[in-house]
């Protein structure tokens, strides 16, 4: 995840009240990132344990989990090492070996990630974690809960995903657009209270040729084509709307129905 972020807001005090959730935002992104070496995060994935983690990390890895169990694990942000290696593989201009694959592979899993409150760690020497289709959501709804707790109504907040605090200060909903993959769709989504995630399968590709799609299948360890050229979801929390698009993009029409049966307050749009 990165740090860009806006928030649309009127309010006499607005300059501290934005002060506030741009250090919220930078006090986040030390614990989701995968690019700040000092990230909660990524010392997880450098030393494969992280003792006392912080509520939100555990908040968050708590979600996780419960997306992992509604979508038989095609939720897993385990692959992240399955990633590192197609990236590194296709920057050298060719694709990982099918060894390299199969061991990578195995030290991927929901199910070899310990949570506890006082303790998160890996089963397995030599795996990483990703929560990019989750974190953005769920730092919008973090900076949502802190401009609720300032007395503010009327906002929308941009992390890469939506949150919405009531509606537009004119009365209507807020218009939010949507990018289908081929295009931007202007004010597809109107939010009131309500956030909104969306997931591009075919956003970003390994491969030059833009033949080989980021999207990892965590039940085989390989680039999963595309179903749809864009996954959007609203709920009421942008976390689950995120998590609910990420684990879509690898899904069909009925498997997607069924999970999103499991969380009645979702829904595709």
């Amino acid at each position: 995840m990165g740090s860009a972020a806006s928030i649309s807001l009127s309010h006499p005090d607005s300059d501290k009240i934005l002060s506030r959730a741009t250090r919220e935002l930078e006090r986040l992104e030390n614990i989701f990132s995968l690019y700040r070496d000092h990230s909660t995060l990524a010392q997880l994935n450098r030393n494969g344990v992280i003792d006392a983690p912080p509520f939100e990390f555990l908040e968050c890895l708590g979600l996780c989990g419960t997306i992992n169990r509604a979508s038989t694990g095609l939720f897993d942000p385990t692959v992240q090492s399955l990633w590192q290696l197609y990236a590194q593989s296709y920057s050298q201009g060719q694709a990982p070996l099918s060894a390299s694959i199969q061991e990578t592979f195995s030290r991927t899993g929901w199910d070899k990630v310990l949570i506890d409150q006082n303790r998160v760690a890996f089963k397995q020497p030599n795996m990483a974690m990703t929560l990019n289709g989750i974190a953005q959501g769920y730092v919008a709804d973090r900076i949502a809960t802190l401009l609720r707790n300032d007395g503010l109504t009327d906002v929308l907040i941009n992390t890469g995903e939506f949150a919405a605090l009531g509606g537009h200060p004119e009365g209507k909903d807020w218009p939010v657009s949507i990018d289908t993959g081929s295009g931007i769709e202007k004010d597809k989504v109107m939010l009131r209270d309500r956030a909104l995630a969306t997931s591009l399968p075919n956003g970003t590709f390994f491969d030059q040729a833009g033949l080989v799609g980021h999207i990892l299948d965590p039940r085989t360890g390989k680039p999963a084509p595309a179903r749809r050229h864009s996954v959007s979801v609203t709920a009421p929390k942008a976390a689950l709307a995120d998590g609910l698009s990420t684990a879509i993009c690898l899904m069909n029409k009925e498997e997607a129905d069924q999970l999103l049966g499991q969380f009645p307050s979702a829904k595709m749009v």
